[in-house]
């Protein structure tokens, strides 16, 4: 039997996390599926483009209005699939989704227009330049499971937006939410072929980027991420890697203690904490830690776990076992190598298969695999700092660089230390929510990628820039063409001089010497 139709046998499925109730299964799309799906993106692609940004904006338009009037439907949908409380489905996941959808509706607009070259050599005055944004063709986007509707769909509209058809592989633990953006796309005027969703796993993943797609946007982890550009370089693909973070909080000894202390408990456990902007390092000036942690503690006992259908849940369920065992696990180190539990800390069996209490961890340091490596899950661990110099250091150490937050009551003297941090954004006295910004481009540094989305840098991800130059004397020799000789070159050394000497006498001249080229005979 061949590969392709090995692979055509196998089967994935979505779960509800919360229940384990198997909402659907569904066939691994084959190699052949997957190469059928990009001809089929790759032949609507010339039409898509040449309707005009005008309409492409439209159908995206549509598509916020669908959405709006099926946001119930779908944040349902979403916190079935992926275990969010339902109100964080429809906060960052729906409302996400349309804002990014009418941001990049209106910003192609502008740039698909041509924009201006200024041109500073008086020589090249008689030219007229201009950048013009070109679609890639077809764009490939392979998204993850954490944000199952808005990740696709924000990156989805980007590419739609600026005149390219897309193939979308949603992570095989989420297909409903993926399907729903096509869906919604289609009823709201996209052409059917203009965005494939071919559904499957690891090997279904790998299909799409041999494919001919013309560039790849990846969301996961780090050594997938790294096996992606490797395969990409193969052939030069371009690629846009989010790779995921281990963001720092820095509490410096100025910060208001009881908002601190709030934006952390939410930072660390918004979706269960498999965010890629989460709390994953909470750094706290010695002045303030221990009653911080102490506050911390009081507000995490207070969280109200559960399935995320039901109102006053707030924090749902982990995916699946693998990511709830990843979770156990840094906990298990830290606490071995002399860390101290103030909350949670065990799974939670009574209230389903996936869930684990919200946890503060004191006296932990950079050792503990809970302050290197990605947990992805409920765990708020916090350490102390003597200064600002050390919180930077501290910030700095690892090897991701998505996000970070800084917190002081004196906002100028915040934004001066974040722009000591490496790391593709950093927000002062708010966390998580530049995801939501979607004027702001997201993305990092280091192992958290390459690239951005989201944003008008966002949109330029999805196009490539074409230098455009026409000549305003279209019947005229150009002066630097052949007919060389001495005159020639003591006419260009004083035009150089004319150009760029430091002297007003000396560029005089120069410009004196280089006048008769204008004139010259015996150009071919």
């Amino acid at each position: 039997m061949a590969a392709g139709s090995e692979l055509a046998t196998r089967v994935i499925a979505s779960m509800n996390p919360a229940t384990g109730e198997r909402l659907q299964e569904f066939p691994c799309a084959s190699d052949a599926e997957v190469a059928a799906a990009v001809e089929r993106a790759r032949a609507v692609q010339p039409a898509w483009q040449a309707a005009g940004a005008a309409f492409r904006a439209e159908v995206l338009l549509r598509f916020v209005d669908v959405l709006s009037r099926r946001k119930t439907e779908i944040a349902r949908l979403i916190s079935r699939e992926a275990g969010k409380p339902y109100v964080e489905a429809l906060l960052t996941e729906v409302l996400v989704a349309m804002d990014a959808a009418r941001f990049a509706a209106d910003e192609s607009l502008v740039m698909s227009a041509p924009e201006p070259v200024p041109h500073r050599n008086p020589v090249m005055k008689m030219k007229r330049g201009s950048l013009v944004r070109q679609p890639y063709g077809v764009v490939g986007i392979i998204s993850p499971w954490n944000y199952p509707f808005s990740i696709p769909a924000v990156e989805a509209t980007a590419a739609l937006a600026m005149g390219n058809t897309v193939v979308l592989k949603p992570s095989e633990l989420t297909s409903l939410a993926a399907l729903e953006v096509r869906s919604l796309l289609i009823s709201a005027g996209l052409p059917d072929d203009a965005l494939q969703v071919v559904l499957g796993d690891g090997p279904t993943g790998a299909a799409l980027i041999a494919s001919p797609i013309d560039k790849l946007v990846f969301t996961g982890s780090v050594p997938t991420g790294k096996r992606v550009a490797q395969a990409a370089a193969v052939r030069l693909l371009p690629v846009v890697l989010e790779l995921g973070g281990k963001d720092a909080m820095v509490v410096l000894d100025d910060a208001d203690l009881e908002v601190a202390s709030s934006a952390a408990v939410w930072g660390a456990f918004v979706n269960a904490g498999q965010t890629c902007l989460s709390v994953e390092r909470c750094y706290v000036h010695s002045s303030l830690y221990h009653r911080f942690a102490e506050v911390c503690a009081t507000k995490t006992a207070m969280l109200k776990v559960g399935n995320g259908l039901d109102e006053t849940t707030e924090i749902g369920p982990l995916i699946n076992e693998r990511q709830l065992s990843i979770v156990e696990s840094h906990v298990h180190d830290a606490l071995q190598l002399g860390a101290r539990l103030l909350f949670g800390g065990a799974r939670l069996p009574e209230k389903g298969p996936n869930f684990y209490a919200p946890t503060v961890l004191v006296d932990v340091n950079h050792p503990m695999r809970i302050m290197r490596e990605e947990t992805f899950g409920p765990v708020l661990p916090i350490m102390p700092f003597d200064s600002d110099d050390d919180a930077v250091r501290l910030a700095n150490d690892s090897e991701f660089a998505l996000a970070a937050s800084v917190w002081t009551r004196h906002p100028g003297r915040g934004e001066a230390l974040a722009r000591r941090i490496r790391a593709g954004t950093v927000m002062v006295n708010d966390v998580v929510s530049c995801f939501g910004i979607s004027e702001a481009p997201h993305g990092g540094i280091k192992s958290s990628g390459i690239g951005r989305t989201h944003g008008r840098l966002g949109l330029e991800e999805m196009s490539w820039i074409q230098y455009l130059d026409s000549d305003r004397l279209p019947g005229m020799r150009k002066v630097w063409w052949y007919g060389y000789g001495a005159e020639f070159v003591r006419q260009m050394e004083g035009f150089t001089d004319a150009l760029f000497a430091t002297s007003l006498p000396r560029r005089l001249r120069g410009a004196m010497r280089s006048a008769g080229s204008l004139f010259r005979k015996g150009r071919l």
